[in-house]
């Protein structure tokens, strides 16, 4: 994909070529997507053991609760494969 830039009254155009801008917004929206659900994951995974281990009837609980971050990290990979297929 190609794009051409005006720049302002000058009689030029300059091609440039925008097709790396693609893969590198993949990674990015993937990637912090990941990021972020294993930050999180972290953190309650940490709370999740203490307290688990104090109150044994909530392992159900924290269970869910660990399950929500991991669908952030899914939801980027769908982002980034809508940008990669562009729709």
């Amino acid at each position: 994909m190609e794009r051409r830039i005006h720049a302002g009254n000058r009689r030029y155009m300059q091609v440039v070529d925008m097709d790396w801008f693609i893969p590198i917004g993949a990674a990015i929206a993937f990637g912090l997507g990941a990021l972020g659900a294993g930050i999180a994951m972290a953190r309650i995974g940490s709370a999740g053991a203490g307290t688990v281990a104090e109150r044994p009837e909530t392992f159900g609980y924290m269970l869910i609760f660990l399950a929500i971050p991991e669908t952030i990290a899914i939801l980027g990979f769908v982002i980034a494969a809508m940008i990669l297929v562009m729709i």
